[in-house]
Order: C-alpha cells, then structure tokens, then sequence
C-alpha cells in the first residue's frame, strides 16, 4: 500500500454541485468524491453509484451535493466511514471488507484527510469474468471522405486508433478476451490488431459476410459460460465497466444497457393540462432524459435469443428480452463518453484527447 493519493484531487466544497462532484469523480478514476470543510475534514464522501442512483431517481445534476444528504437515513453507517492514518494495511483491509467499500479516506488526528485507499492498492487486480465484444463492422457513412480507406473504428486518436484505445481500457479494467465483429475493411482492423499479443489481450474475429445490424453479430459467436459486455467500436469512453458489472449483479439482470442523461431545452413555453384546463405553465423548460450509451452487459440467455444469421438492432433484443419478462437494468454513464457519429463529433474527441477536456 505505497501509493500515495491528494486529497486535493477527489475532493468539492459543501457547495459544490452534483455535476462538479461527477467531473471530480470522473478525474479521480476511483470512484468516489470527498466532501470537505474548509478545515480538509470530511463532511460526506459520495461515490460513482451514489450519483448513478440519483440519475435514475431523477434528481437534476445542478442540485447541491447536500441534496444527497438524505440517503445517510437509508444506510447503516450515519456518518462518512474513515480511518486512522497509522492503521496497518491489514486492518485498513479489514475495515473495507466488514463495511463492504471500495474507497477509504484516511485522517490525521485532527481529523483532517490525508490520504485515501482503494480496495486496489489492498490487492491484486483480479481478472473480470466477462467477455468484450465490441461491434467494429460500420461503414462510417456520415463520415464521408474520413472512412473512405479506414473502418470508423481505426480512425486515429491522438497516436493510435480509437480502437485501440478501447481495447486498452477493457485490458486495464481487467478484460482478457476480446471479440470485434467486423465487415467494412476488415482486414484493416485484423493487420493492426493480429490476435492481440501486444496489448495484451485475447482478440478473435467475428466476420459478417453481410451487415447484421447493432446486435446480429451475437448470434455468430463462440458459445460462453458468463457476461458479455457488447459496446459499438464508435465510442470513446471512460466507463468504469468494473462497477458496471457490480451494478448489473446487484440487480440480478440478465442484461444492463449503458444510459446516458441528454438535455433537451423547449424554446416554448410548456403548457400541462388535465383535460381543457390548465394546470401549470413552464417557461422554456430543461427536459432531462436517458438516451441508450451503445454499452451493454449481457448474460448467456439473452445472446441465446439471437438467431444466427439476422439481421437485429439492440433495442429490438432489448424489447425482446423485456417481452418476455427478463429483468433489464438500465446503467447511468456519468464518465466520460462521445459518440463519434458525425465529422463534428469526431473533431469533438480529438480536441478532448489533445486538450484533455473533462465531460461536463
């Protein structure tokens, strides 16, 4: 347990927002958030899944992080958990284990925050027992003359593909095999990546002779006894697919869809009625809603339901498996994520990468 963390980094004042306790959140790449007084003692300590629930509650990102206060009534513990900066590793350990968390913040003995400890530092990183498969087969067509020689996929991202940077965080997330269906200039992404010794990582291929849509692909490959998490090849993201997967087992899902909050702002006044009367007038409102991250998490049964050989959509399999009474779970993705749909979008990631820009 050598490494050394600021507080400073994954911290925000009492005052502070939920969308400036998401960006820290997102910057510190823990996990978790510390609140702090002036004085540097904790006052709450809010993680990743403290803010996915209240998305789906919900709750708008321009709130204060006190509006959070009210879920300590829910837990077991009514006070921020923290320990003694003497501690050994071995009881700081302990600790985490008996109170089932991921994060710890470590004071001095004023009660200050010095240091802070990821269950990671404690362990070794296991592998995650789950699949990737990321769909690379697009053509790109929005993106006109940029695809013409080179799938959506490979286009470059600072010094290497965007795929490769996708490959690269699944093998640091502790993801060793890795599937990419491919059709569009195929051998392009099967020259670069081979069978993926070099990253690390287990590639193997999943051809479609023709296109198969957002999930077709599912039905050609290699039976497999756990998850699958499927993500489209035109993503760049910074998920954290380790509290995906915790998220989606304690749902007990048999499949999880990554979602995103995207606003939309009425140039109108809104007018809500019961009937012919008027019941409320809103001003040019902000409606927030959850729109699907091209992020998935799917158990055996459901790719099971994938004939082979058709073409099929992901929200038709995800209709289809809430048809039929399989609990579908949905994710918020609150990190980083870009869809790189268009020329502008594509442009978007590159500044981001060369300028490191937070998501807001």
């Amino acid at each position: 347990m050598s490494r050394h963390r600021n507080p400073a980094d994954h911290s925000v004042g009492p005052t502070a927002s939920l969308r400036d306790v998401a960006m820290t959140i997102d910057r510190g790449a823990i996990g978790i958030a510390l609140v702090l007084d002036d004085a540097g003692r904790v006052v709450d300590t809010v993680t990743d899944g403290d803010l996915r629930r209240a998305v789906l509650a919900g709750q708008p990102f321009d709130q204060p992080v006190s509006s959070l206060a009210s879920r300590r009534t829910r837990s077991p513990y009514a006070q921020p958990i923290t320990a003694s900066v003497g501690l050994e590793a071995s009881e700081i350990a302990a600790l985490m284990a008996e109170r089932k968390i991921r994060q710890l913040p470590l004071v001095d003995e004023s009660g200050r925050v010095v240091d802070l400890v990821v269950v990671e530092d404690l362990t070794s990183r296991s592998e995650l027992p789950v699949d990737a498969v990321v769909m690379a087969g697009g053509f790109g067509k929005r993106l006109g003359a940029l695809t013409q020689r080179v799938p959506k996929p490979m286009l470059p991202l600072g010094d290497k593909p965007l795929l490769e940077h996708t490959i690269g965080s699944l093998r640091d997330a502790g993801i060793r095999r890795v599937h990419l269906t491919t059709h569009y200039r195929a051998e392009v992404i099967k020259e670069h990546f081979g069978a993926g010794d070099q990253l690390g990582v287990e590639i193997s291929y999943v051809d479609e002779d023709q296109p198969l849509g957002t999930a077709g692909a599912l039905g050609l490959l290699p039976i497999v006894g756990g998850p699958i998490l499927v993500l489209n090849g035109d993503l760049v993201t910074r998920v954290d697919y380790r509290a995906l997967l915790a998220f989606h087992q304690e749902q007990r899902a048999a499949m999880t869809v990554g979602v995103r909050q995207y606003e939309v702002k009425v140039p109108y006044g809104v007018v809500e009625s019961e009937g012919a009367l008027v019941r409320r007038v809103r001003e040019k409102p902000t409606i927030s809603l959850l729109v699907n991250a091209g992020i998935y998490l799917l158990e055996p049964e459901v790719v099971a339901r994938v004939p082979a050989q058709t073409r099929l959509d992901m929200p038709e399999l995800i209709q289809d498996a809430v048809n039929a009474g399989m609990r579908v779970a949905s994710f918020p993705v609150l990190e980083y994520w870009l869809d790189i749909g268009q020329v502008a979008d594509y442009a978007r990631a590159r500044d981001d990468y060369e300028n490191a820009v937070e998501d807001p």
